[in-house]
């Protein structure tokens, strides 16, 4: 299979390094293109409705940080790729649907393969949390690599 378009999700940890590092080899060995893509949590106002005092405009200030602090990740991310002859386009969407958007941007730009990490999540942990990857696994239309 010719992976030409590479969709590389994120969550900024060092964790998540690893599967970039793997997407960035994928792409330099098949001169593909990649697409790093962070998906930011909303913050959700309802979880403080009367447990606190917080104003609207603080939820907008501490979404804006978070996608700042996304956007200073995923340029480093670029560097590293290009660091390996590896042109890397980055994109940060906010939305709570982390699988879904995973699913929806790969679609939407045409990726035929994703690479993802998986945190090794088990028993009680994984039940309760749940996985993006398995939910990624479950839904994707393309292949997907699972790093972990």
């Amino acid at each position: 299979m010719s992976f030409q378009h590479i969709l590389v999700p994120t969550d900024g940890t060092d964790f998540c390094s690893r599967a970039v590092d793997s997407a960035i080899e994928i792409a330099a060995v098949r001169h593909a293109e990649l697409l790093a893509l962070r998906v930011v949590r909303r913050y959700a106002s309802h979880y403080f409705d009367g447990v606190a005092a917080i104003i609207p405009e603080e939820f907008v200030e501490a979404e804006a940080q978070s996608v700042d602090v996304a956007r200073t990740n995923m340029t480093g991310l670029a560097e590293r790729a290009q660091s390996r002859g590896v042109q890397m386009t980055t994109l940060i969407a906010v939305s709570d649907a982390i699988a879904e958007t995973i699913v929806s941007v790969a679609a939407e730009h045409g990726s035929d393969l994703i690479v993802m990490a998986s945190h090794g999540r088990s028993g009680l942990v994984r039940f309760l949390m749940g996985s993006e990857t398995d939910q990624v696994l479950s839904h994707s239309k393309v292949p997907v690599l699972v790093v972990r």
